[in-house]
């Protein structure tokens, strides 16, 4: 069809699609819906080829957020049954990490509930990265931390974080329906705030939340203004005790258009699938990855995810591969710009910042995570072992 090839053709100049076409694309009929994910597939090759970057969570603070965001589990009133603990030792995040560098990330994500880290925190925080880079030479770091007060992105920057995440989430226009203790604009200062200080920056959207077609597009066209390395996208896990425990929106089909606008919108950056795809895509996970060049392993920050191994395996039978350590994850064009700004930082060595939770509050409705690898006493076969986390929810979501 006419609007595919001039999808495609825009995404290889890299050339910004008009509102009105994005739009189109959510509005795709299910018997074009395979054209549409062989035209996303061919921009995604043009800039990733057939790899797949793998990233893993480590949660460090859970629960007790005192920001109100409608779709997350650790929200200020919650009545989520999620486990709630204070930080990890960054030993202890450490071994964490780990089980998901064995288990082929390349990436490590750090978040924290909370509006935003104390100076205490950011400090506590980088001895955290120190100890992870001290036991994985090469590994990426990216930090969600919430909202960033000045020169703490900075400061994060020094203790060696590669990255950080602070996703947009919704449509500015909408945002005050999903989160009242804080705005739009604050999360925008805080991608601004982290790009400025020369980390990848990292911002996405939550879909499913009751947005209209029109606020998804507004949100994507927002992010690519931003100028993010990685644009995560998650689709919502309603939680049971949260306000948006209803909001079964979603289905594969729809993800998958979601997925390919922004992959239209944002050709050339790193698009990775996050929360929530294993409960919303289904079976279609594998047809995904020919629009998406990166996802999480493993559990997410309150809610399970698949087995790691079922996700390399899904990577290997649909004919992908995993991005290997010594790779470069952006194009050079992107990748060059980072590594200026880095100083030889994620985009140089692996490039295109992670996607983590939400910021502020960790979002554990959309954000991939981990916590601590189960059933890990007394092995090191990560493949048995790992990788279905240990601190994470208690809690259930009930299917529509």
């Amino acid at each position: 069809m006419d609007l595919l090839n001039t999808l495609v053709d825009k995404g290889l100049r890299r050339e910004l699609p008009t509102r009105e076409e994005a739009l189109a694309v959510l509005a795709t009929s299910d018997d074009e819906l395979l054209d549409v994910v062989a035209a996303a597939g061919k921009v995604r090759r043009q800039w990733f080829g057939r790899r797949v970057k793998l990233n893993y969570l480590v949660n460090l603070k859970s629960g007790l957020c005192p920001e109100d965001c409608s779709y997350c589990s650790q929200r200020l009133g919650s009545k989520a049954e999620i486990l709630k603990y204070t930080w990890l030792k960054p030993e202890e995040a450490s071994q964490a990490a780990a089980a998901g560098v064995a288990g082929g990330a390349k990436r490590v994500c750090l978040v924290a509930s909370g509006r935003g880290p104390t100076d205490r925190d950011v400090d506590r925080v980088g001895k955290t990265i120190e100890a992870i880079k001290e036991q994985n030479e090469g590994i990426e770091v990216c930090a969600c931390l919430g909202l960033l007060s000045d020169g703490q992105a900075e400061r994060l920057k020094d203790a060696g974080a590669d990255a950080y995440n602070h996703n947009l989430n919704t449509s500015e226009a909408t945002y005050g329906q999903i989160t009242k203790t804080h705005t739009y604009a604050d999360r925008v200062d805080t991608v601004q705030k982290a790009h400025a200080a020369g980390l990848s920056a990292c911002s996405g959207l939550i879909a499913g939340m009751g947005e209209s077609d029109e606020d998804l597009v507004d949100v994507v066209y927002s992010l690519r203004e931003l100028d993010s390395d990685s644009v995560p996208v998650n689709f919502l896990i309603p939680f049971e005790g949260t306000p948006l425990a209803k909001e079964w929106n979603l289905t594969p089909q729809r993800c998958l258009r979601i997925l390919a606008m922004v992959r239209f919108v944002c050709p050339d950056v790193e698009v990775r699938i996050a929360g929530g795809r294993e409960v919303h895509l289904r079976s279609m996970q594998p047809l995904a990855l020919n629009i998406a060049n990166s996802i999480f392993l493993g559990d997410y920050l309150t809610s399970e995810g698949q087995a790691g191994q079922a996700d390399l395996d899904m990577i290997a039978d649909a004919g992908f591969e995993v991005e290997g350590a010594g790779t470069t994850t952006l194009p050079a064009h992107r990748a060059d710009v980072a590594a200026a700004a880095t100083g030889g930082g994620c985009g140089s060595h692996g490039g295109g910042a992670s996607v983590c939770g939400s910021a502020g509050s960790a979002d554990s409705s959309a954000a991939a995570g981990c916590g601590w690898p189960k059933r890990r006493r007394g092995t090191t076969n990560w493949s048995t072992a790992w990788p279905r986390g240990g601190r994470r929810s208690t809690g259930t979501t009930t299917r529509r």
